[in-house]
């Protein structure tokens, strides 16, 4: 899969690759509840800055959170879009 910083775009088709049924609007309700988009569907300034993490800030980011470190600490894989520590 390409990256695309599409926050909206790579999580629709992330979970349309899973065979999730209306993956359009469960994105945009997974988008909602984290707060990256409001309830017209615009990108919130919180989801502004993680779309321009792209994918691997993202993963980088997530990882960072989940065990600690900082991003930087990260090596990101594409193909499982995840990060694990250098």
């Amino acid at each position: 899969m390409s990256e695309t910083k599409d926050l909206k775009k790579r999580l629709t088709r992330q979970l349309a690759a899973r065979g999730v049924d209306n993956a359009k609007g469960m994105a945009m309700a997974l988008l909602h509840k984290r707060g990256d988009v409001d309830a017209k569907g615009n990108l919130t300034a919180h989801g502004k800055e993680r779309q321009a993490l792209g994918a691997a800030g993202r993963a980088k980011d997530r990882a960072a959170k989940a065990s600690g470190g900082s991003a930087s600490d990260y090596t990101y894989d594409p193909k499982t879009n995840s990060a694990r520590k250098k």
